[in-house]
């Protein structure tokens, strides 16, 4: 079931790369939540560069979610230096990825799906990508201008 532009999103706690717990209701400013399928793939690297590089101008939390251990994620970030939390979707397998629609069941990953929430945690816009497909930084940028 998709999570629709203008209801709440469901709230989640899933663990950094670090190991911490990350609870979704506890951020209390814009959230840039973008799903991806694995870290070290080439088109996921390309989006969270751009992002890293973005951040600072974005005026948003960035999440970034895949269905890698924690383990994975960490390696992945000390290497790329994402400023932002990885959250590990790893188990349940998918679980948050499919209480927002974006989960591949076929292939066992999130989709590329991302989704602006405002500060009380409503989404005001959504787009999902194919899997080969990276998703555009100004679509972004205009989405949370847009708040």
């Amino acid at each position: 079931m998709a999570v629709e532009i203008g209801a709440v999103a469901p709230d989640f706690t899933l663990d950094d790369q670090h190991g911490a717990p990350v609870r979704l209701s506890d951020v209390r400013a814009p959230v840039l939540l973008v799903f991806y399928p694995l870290a070290f793939s080439g088109v996921c690297t390309g989006e969270l560069r751009a992002l890293r590089d973005a951040a600072p101008s974005l005026e948003a939390q960035v999440l970034a979610v895949s269905v890698d251990s924690m383990f994975a994620l960490r390696a992945w970030s000390d290497q790329e230096r994402f400023p932002f939390p990885l959250l590990s979707d790893f188990w349940p397998h998918g679980d948050v990825a499919r209480r927002y629609g974006v989960f591949d069941a076929d292939r066992g990953v999130a989709t590329r799906g991302t989704f602006v929430l405002d500060a009380s945690g409503v989404v005001r816009w959504k787009v999902e990508n194919a899997l080969p497909d990276a998703r555009s930084l100004s679509d972004y940028r205009s989405a949370l201008a847009a708040l």
